[in-house]
Parts: structure tokens; sequence; C-alpha cells
């Protein structure tokens, strides 16, 4: 089969190469998905388990993009509630090979079904920002009705489905970032839009919650705008910094098949609405991963057409 793959850490993106990989194996509990779809965060090739397997074991050449959205191709032994055939979509692991390929190993439980009325290029920019974004605000941060929280990056990935949850719960929803990011923001549902480079962040107001994805100086300065007994979550890195009286969180998505089905649900019923910017194919994948300028929405890669 066909695969983006990396082989060389100290090479970086310019290691990243198109290139033919046996078909992976379905271990237990294990599915094979046919890939019609694939995302890819930007950043993959600085995660350790990029490179190392669990155990800490060099694992190159590996393949990156890990969300998928496909077809069953192949069950492996004990495999149950899934079956040949069927569409579905989800995180891949993260400590094995990826979905930049035309085939990949899944473990069952990291997959949901996927409707037929959601293409597949939808999905594929849906699990981890999606359950990003909902575990971030409600698992961890437990956001409630007539709360405020401040989501940074509010026009991104995880950002702008965030906006559309807190938005949809009941909260107040400031969205921060760019300038040119203040119309869209807006239409997801954010009541407030913070400039970060030109606005006062005081005069947003303080808020019961902040939801960071880029670190840093962003988020340091954000726990002076949290009320005492509040919360920030973070995915950047742990925090160093704490509201008063309140805490502090850096989290790691974890797969959920409930939920993935209820994010799926949600974009069906239009209450969800997921930005993908650029389709391209497999083989355009390495100029894709490599490219540096911003471009609104998520770049999903088509592995293959529906009935393919």
């Amino acid at each position: 089969m066909q695969a983006v793959t990396v082989s060389n850490r100290e090479a970086g993106v310019t290691g990243l190469a198109l290139q033919d990989l046996p078909h992976p194996h379905a271990a237990e509990n294990d599915v094979i998905v046919r890939v019609h779809a694939a995302g890819f965060t930007r950043g993959e090739l600085d995660w350790p388990a990029t490179w190392t397997d669990r155990a800490g074991r060099d694992r190159t050449p590996s393949v990156p993009g890990h969300e998928v959205s496909g077809v069953v191709a192949e069950l492996g032994f004990g495999t149950t509630g899934l079956t040949v055939g069927q569409r579905v979509f989800g995180p891949t692991d993260w400590a094995r090979n990826g979905s930049l390929a035309e085939y990949v190993a899944v473990e069952a439980r990291n997959l949901a079904p996927l409707p037929a009325d959601v293409d597949h290029t939808v999905a594929a920019a849906l699990p981890i920002s999606g359950l990003t974004a909902w575990q971030g605000l409600f698992d961890h941060a437990r956001l409630g009705t007539g709360q405020t929280v401040l989501i940074h990056g509010a026009a991104g990935a995880v950002g702008s489905i965030a906006v559309q949850l807190a938005h949809e719960a009941g909260a107040r929803v400031v969205g921060a970032g760019r300038s040119a990011d203040r119309d869209t923001v807006l239409d997801l549902g954010a009541h407030v839009f913070l400039d970060l480079e030109a606005d006062r962040w005081e005069d947003a107001g303080r808020v019961d919650v902040v939801f960071d994805v880029i670190g840093g100086d962003i988020l340091d300065r954000s726990a002076a705008l949290v009320r005492p007994g509040g919360t920030i979550v973070t995915i950047a890195q742990p925090p160093t910094v704490r509201p008063d009286d309140g805490q502090a969180l850096f989290f790691v998505v974890e797969p959920d098949r409930a939920r993935l089905a209820d994010l799926a649900q949600r974009v069906r019923d239009g209450r969800l609405r997921v930005r993908v910017g650029a389709v391209r194919p497999l083989g355009e994948a390495v100029a894709a991963f490599t490219q540096r300028e911003r471009v609104p929405g998520r770049t999903i890669i088509r592995v293959a057409e529906d009935g393919e």
C-alpha cells in the first residue's frame, strides 16, 4: 500500500516521503480500515510517539496522521461491535502507524460508526478536535449553563468546535484569536471576540473557565482573567500558573466511541459545523503537511472515494 512516512527525526518535515509499505496487520481487538480521508496535526513530528513505540523502541519508518474516516476492511481476532464494510471514523493510536496511508490498523474501541450522510472528509476533521473540545470544556472544566468561558484559538480546529459546544451548552463565550478571525468566531456563536494583539484583555471581563490551545505567554496571562475558584484547561503544556482558589489542568485527548457518535449526530443535525478547508489527494499529502502559510479550516487528505 502507499503511505506517507518519516524515518529521520533530525530531518523533520523534509524527511516526509510517499512510499510503499506492507499492508498492516490486525492485532487482537483491531480493525483494518480502508482509509477514505485522513486528518493530521502539523506538530506530530515533535511527538515522541511518532518515533518510538510504547516500550521506547524505534518504530520508523512511521506513518503520521491520527484521524481517520473510512470503511472496515478486516477484523482482528476477538474484535466485536464493528463489521466488515461498515463506515467508521475516529482517532488512531498515537504510538502506531497513522492514517496518511491507504490502510491503517486501529483499536476497535477508538472508532465509531459513521452515518451514511456525513462525508468522510468532514468526519476525518472531527475526532481529535471534537473530542478535545468536549473533554476540555465538560469533562475537565465542568463548564455549565450561565458560566463564562474564554476560548483561545477560537477559529482553529479545536477552538471552533469548542465555541459551538459552549454556546449550545448555555455558556457565555469569549472567543480569542487574531483580528482576521473576528467574523468567523462571532459567526460560530461567540458572544464577544477578543483580539489578542490589539484589545485590552481586561475589557473581556472575568471568566469562569479558560480553554487554551496555545500555551506560553497566552496561557500565563490568562490566569489573571479567571474568577477565584475557576479553571484553566490547556492542551499545549503543563501550566505553571493557576487561578486563585482554582485549578489549572493539562490533558491529552482520550478515545470515546459514544462521544464520537454524539458529535457525528450534531453534525447531521446542523448543530455543529466542522471547518474543512483544502482537500488534497494522498499524493499531495507531503506538500500539505509542509505547507507554511495559514489556511482557514482543516486540510484533509482524501485517500479513496466512496465505492472504491
